[in-house]
């Protein structure tokens, strides 16, 4: 008998172990830390020559202030996560500068092979250009929208509103989950789009320089069952 009990214990220390570890992987996790581009890497555009820029530093284009990651916009290209990340909820905020007159920017995710279309890297964009945040822009990849023949112009498959935008100056809040073929956009609370058959489920996350100044802060990632 106390053969058996020692067992359930043992049992059921494992359980609750497991239980534990699996809710400590369900926290959010920081991917910008507020104090540099600790596990982020960075690619850019030399557009003259028309290949990777290998000789621009990083900081030429991106950099760490009062706790806010800032974008120049030029040249064109990309940060991105080191780790790549699969089943997850991202959420970040973005502001463009008060005197922007038409931002452009986007969020890479799945992110993988480099150069599938010039630049940028095979991925799903979920836009944050001006009046166009939550557009869906397929880089060697694939997905699906309810509505598709109406919504899709190319690449591009349109999102389900363009009034879900704050002035310049202010900051707008997205969260992108990511669950096996389906991502879901909200902007500032508002449903923006929802695909699904996405044909690709898993890659790394990037942020988009794309020819206008920006900033963001608080990324994080929710990692999902």
């Amino acid at each position: 008998m106390r053969g058996m009990m020692r067992v359930i214990r043992i049992l059921l220390a494992g359980v609750v172990s497991w239980g534990l570890a699996q809710a400590a992987e369900r926290k959010p996790v920081a991917l910008f830390n507020g104090k540099d581009l600790s596990g982020w890497t960075h690619y850019l555009w030399d557009a003259a020559a028309k290949k990777q820029d290998t000789v621009t530093p990083m900081a030429a284009v991106w950099s760490v202030r009062d706790g806010l990651l800032f974008c120049k916009g030029q040249p064109t290209g990309y940060i991105r996560t080191v780790k790549e990340y699969g089943n997850y909820k991202l959420s970040l905020e973005w502001r463009w500068p008060e005197d922007t007159t038409r931002g452009n920017n986007g969020v890479l995710v799945h992110t993988t092979t480099p150069n599938a279309l010039g630049q940028w890297p095979k991925s799903i964009e979920v836009q944050l250009a001006t009046g166009n945040a939550g557009d869906f822009w397929v880089i060697g990849t694939t997905l699906e929208v309810p509505d598709l023949e109406k919504r899709r112009q190319g690449r591009r498959h349109l999102n389900l509103t363009d009034n879900s935008e704050k002035p310049f100056g202010q900051w707008n809040r997205m969260e992108i989950t990511a669950k096996g073929d389906e991502i879901i956009v909200y902007v500032n609370g508002d449903l923006v789009n929802h695909a699904t058959r996405c044909s690709a489920t898993r890659g790394a996350i990037a942020l988009q320089s794309e020819g206008a100044a920006v900033s963001f802060r608080n990324i994080h990632l929710t990692p999902l069952e």
